[in-house]
């Protein structure tokens, strides 16, 4: 299945069904009076995020959503059928934005999160409902209103605990393939990765989502190589996972230029936890291997993890570190969320005092 993070969709909401005029005429009836039906409601158009989706390309293949039109109203005093509704099912962390693209309407953060985009047009009045004591035979009805109409666009980003970052070739794929279950492609030259993967990394019994992502290369703000577009499926993250390669012949080059990479886009990813690991160390000897670690502890402030994914080395400590991080990040989440409605619990008390 092709991947795609965004869409462009054009919506409209069923417009309301017309009134009627008619009426009641039965033999022996002498006053029959207006019977005439208002009219039903068209179809609203709603987006709902669903759980197992991780793309958008449904939308390449119908990008226009329409409600259904309401029936018209008819004698007797029968309203007409509302229109059907929409529902437009997207992935969770789907963003909704106007045709602007930067105005956002709404952030689908919640599996089973609906929102209404456009609502359908109200149904007209009969001329029953114009009747009174002064007119008792109306002989006009209201037409329904017209739907909404809006072009909207979709932007995903993806959901992940964790999320890898790197140059080209830094060994992001294989360590996704190794503690996970995803299958990404991995070979010896750039850009293997042409757009993320998500797998489900354990350890001690905790599971949590990785991301990975293509990787960034200098220049990649401006639209260099791949560009930074997909660095948007790391913002949600909770600790970014710096990859840098042993092989490169300045470690601390390579981790600046992504550092700046991530800079650049902002979106706050420097301000996330960030874990440095030398990669691929396996093809080191033990003086050069500890040459670079030295020239990467220097560039990031910290003592680099030194990891291989091909033969184990340092798979553990990472994850664990990993783990260690998202816990505690979710464990401060919590403990806000008890917070803010400890504050809201005050605010009522000082309330009902103020009044008593």
């Amino acid at each position: 299945m092709k991947f795609l993070d965004e869409a462009k969709v054009y919506i409209r909401s069923g417009d309301g069904g017309a009134g009627a005029v008619s009426f009641r005429r039965e033999k022996y009836i002498e006053f029959g009076g207006p019977d005439g039906g208002d009219g039903g409601r068209g179809g609203d158009v709603w987006v709902e995020a669903v759980n197992g989706l991780n793309t958008l390309i449904d939308f390449r293949f119908q990008q226009h959503f329409k409600g259904g039109t309401g029936i018209h109203g008819m004698g007797r005093n029968r309203t007409g059928a509302g229109g059907a509704d929409v529902t437009l099912k997207v992935p969770v962390g789907t963003q909704i934005f106007e045709e602007d693209g930067e105005t956002l309407i709404i952030d689908m953060m919640v599996e089973g999160q609906r929102f209404r985009l456009a609502a359908g047009g109200n149904g007209g009045f009969g001329n029953a409902h114009f009747k009174s004591a002064t007119n008792q035979a109306p002989t006009w009805a209201n037409p329904g209103l017209e739907g909404e109409e809006k072009t909207l666009w979709l932007r995903l980003k993806l959901i992940a605990d964790a999320g890898l970052v790197g140059l080209p070739n830094a060994g992001k794929s294989t360590f996704l393939a190794t503690c996970t279950r995803a299958r990404p492609k991995i070979a010896n030259y750039p850009f293997t990765t042409l757009h993320p993967n998500l797998g489900v990394a354990t350890i001690d019994g905790r599971e949590f989502i990785l991301a990975d992502i293509p990787g960034l290369i200098e220049g990649a703000h401006e639209g260099t190589g791949l560009g930074d577009r997909f660095l948007g499926h790391v913002e949600r993250t909770r600790v970014l996972l710096h990859l840098v390669s042993a092989q490169e012949e300045d470690v601390a080059k390579a981790y600046k230029t992504v550092k700046y990479e991530l800079e650049a886009y902002g979106g706050e990813l420097t301000d996330k936890p960030e874990i440095v690991a030398l990669s691929q160390v396996d093809t080191l000897d033990p003086d050069t291997l500890k040459k670079k670690q030295k020239a990467l502890a220097k560039a990031c402030g910290a003592t680099p993890l030194l990891l291989s994914a091909v033969v184990g080395t340092g798979m553990t400590e990472t994850l664990r570190a990993l783990r260690d991080i998202i816990v505690a990040a979710k464990a401060e989440d919590g403990e806000r969320g008890e917070a803010d409605q400890d504050d809201d619990v005050d605010i009522d008390d000082d309330r009902d005092g103020d009044e008593a």
